[in-house]
């Protein structure tokens, strides 16, 4: 019997992995997805305590960056499933529960990668607000803007326009850290590719496959990152 071959395997064809693989793209880009809202919504919070907080929010933050930028990422994400599944049993078992209770390895690995991410959003945002000039904010405030207009129509979208190349690249480094996901059990699609490497006894033919698909959704991250950019960049001179 005749081994099948690249296009065959990737095909949707009776042999093909093409719809295997791409719901596990899908997962992926889930994974990402959910880990960089946490991680945004996190550090917007760490980048107000590092600007704007009192001594003790500024040490929290300083001390939250420091910690999980030097702790590796696989290393978080076993924490959060261990820790996190450790937790749910106890709580679990408190409410009459039996047996050992697995935190969902989504859950588990997005929550980890949110968190991590949170450290490198936080120095992203620190970084914008202070490269917006005081005179924008100043002049804002001599016409008499109110505290919550001056932050809608001054503040926040120069932040953004400052933002927003920092925040593209963390996204990046975001959906490469989903791969490590892998490791709760999650099929997202480098382990898809494990998987059918396993199968077929084929692994570049399908190692090759999650780098395209990796990069396909990265250059259409790219494209869309580009276009906010210009966006938020309306007016400026180039």
């Amino acid at each position: 019997m005749d081994t099948p071959g690249f296009f065959e395997l990737m095909s949707f064809g009776p042999e093909g992995w093409a719809p295997a693989l791409l719901r596990a793209a899908m997962m992926t880009l889930a994974i990402a997805a959910t880990g960089y809202v946490i991680g945004s919504t996190l550090g917007a919070f760490l980048a107000w305590g590092k600007v704007s907080g009192g001594r003790v929010i500024r040490g929290f933050a300083e001390t939250y960056t420091t910690v999980l930028r030097g702790i590796p990422d696989l290393l978080v994400i076993y924490l959060f499933y261990f820790g996190g599944s450790l937790l749910l049993t106890k709580i679990m078992r408190g409410l009459g529960g039996e047996g050992f209770f697995d935190l969902p390895g989504f859950a588990a690995g997005s929550i980890a990668i949110g968190v991590v991410s949170a450290a490198q959003h936080t120095e992203v945002f620190r970084g914008a607000y202070r490269a917006v000039t005081p005179g924008e904010i100043e002049a804002a405030v001599a016409m008499g803007m109110a505290r919550p207009t001056l932050f809608r129509r001054i503040i926040l979208p120069l932040t953004a326009r400052h933002a927003l190349p920092g925040m593209g690249n963390v996204w990046q480094i975001t959906l490469k850290e989903s791969a490590l996901v892998s490791v709760t059990g999650v099929v997202e699609l480098v382990r898809q590719a494990q998987i059918g490497a396993g199968s077929t006894r084929q692994p570049f033919y399908f190692f090759f496959a999650s780098a395209v698909l990796f990069l396909v959704i990265t250059w259409i991250s790219g494209l869309v990152l580009n276009r906010a950019e210009r966006h938020f960049s309306r007016g400026l001179e180039r």
